[in-house]
């Protein structure tokens, strides 16, 4: 379950019925299914079966190491529709692109989140 609130205080999430990250030989990989939309849109889709990046360790599927460019962790792929580990910023802010902590399939890449949580627990 992701979480989200913009400074408006608009709340929406989105569900994954399965998620699950693989171990360090597969470099972190992530795997997730069963989107049920609370408002938010499926943003993890694009991120789906990527490995996890930081900035030592560019494992993304970019030209470009995407941590270092949107300055966060995260399992990105040809960079991201989602960013929660982005630099926190208050609101719509297109000074500096899609840095912000984000969930483009909401409110885009220029806006950053008030909150987003993500939520895991394990399978009974």
């Amino acid at each position: 379950m992701v979480n989200m609130e913009d400074f408006d205080g608009n709340k929406v999430f989105a569900r994954y019925s399965s998620f699950s990250i693989n171990g360090e030989s597969d470099g972190y990989r992530l795997n997730v299914s069963g989107f049920t939309d609370g408002g938010a849109g499926d943003a993890l889709n694009s991120h789906n079966r990527q490995k996890f990046s930081t900035f030592d360790r560019d494992q993304d599927s970019s030209s470009v190491n995407c941590a270092k460019t949107y300055l966060g962790p995260f399992w990105y792929s040809s960079c991201h529709h989602a960013n929660p580990n982005g630099v926190y910023r208050w609101g719509a802010d297109g000074t500096i692109f899609a840095v912000g902590v984000a969930w483009h399939q909401w409110k885009g890449h220029d806006y950053s989140l008030k909150t987003i949580s993500m939520k895991i627990r394990p399978l009974q």
